[in-house]
Formats: structure tokens, C-alpha cells, sequence
């Protein structure tokens, strides 16, 4: 809240709802075959983030904004790649994607059906993933 409440503070109507998303941390080498494992049985989606990066902070806001499929129907792993880059690396070896960040894999039957980058990525475009 701002000063006394004057200054800073929203009302009611300005305050925006936070979504969360069901995101699943990608953190390990081995998290890489269950990913290829369960795409064959539903849409495994990897978001390849820096967390130095502004262009990486606001496409990353825009897909969380945007993002609106149902939980069961698709898994979202966030990958911090500056933490974990021996696994973004590997992502791009085992998917045969070439790196760039951001970038959005989407993975179904152990293989990337398409990937974008930067201000490609969209969230309502994965509905016809699912």
C-alpha cells in the first residue's frame, strides 16, 4: 500500500487477479525422458527462459496472461536456463530444436512438432496442440 493509502494503493476495480499456472520445473537430465515418455499420451510443453532477459521477462508475462488450457489436458515445464544449462542444452540435442531464448517446444509422441522464439510465442496457439 502507498503512503497512507494515498498514493500506490489500488482499489477494487484496478486490482488484477494473479493466474497461476500449473508450471513443472525442469531442473534434471532425466526429467527429459519422462517428458519424451508422457507426450505420447498427452502435449508436454517446455518454456525455455532467461531470467536476465528483459525480452524474455515480458513474452514470458504476455504467455502467462494468455496461457488458458485446462491442466489435464497439457503439462508446462518452465526451464531456467542460466540454472540449468546443461539441460536447455540437452533439450535442444534430444529435440533437435536450435537453442534461442525464450522459446516454447511443444513435444507430442517423444518429438518437437513445432517450436517458436521471442514474440512467436503464443499462448492461444497450443490450443491446437492439445
Amino acid at each position: 500500500m502507498g503512503l497512507f493509502g494515498l498514493f500506490g494503493s489500488k482499489g477494487p476495480s484496478e486490482e488484477k487477479e494473479e493466474k497461476q499456472l500449473p508450471w513443472k520445473p525442469l531442473t534434471t537430465l532425466e526429467q527429459l525422458e519422462t517428458i519424451a515418455t508422457d507426450s505420447k499420451t498427452r502435449t508436454v510443453v517446455i518454456f525455455k527462459h532467461s531470467t536476465r532477459c528483459g525480452i524474455s521477462r515480458m513474452v514470458i508475462r504476455q504467455f502467462e496472461g494468455a496461457y488458458d488450457i485446462d491442466p489435464e489436458k497439457m503439462d508446462l515445464y518452465y526451464l531456467d536456463l542460466l540454472a540449468y544449462r546443461n539441460v536447455s542444452d540437452e533439450v535442444g540435442f534430444k529435440f533437435q530444436v536450435l537453442h534461442q531464448s525464450p522459446q516454447l517446444l511443444v513435444i507430442k509422441n517423444g518429438v518437437a512438432v513445432t517450436h517458436a522464439s521471442h514474440s512467436g510465442i503464443q499462448a492461444d496457439a497450443l490450443a491446437q496442440y492439445v
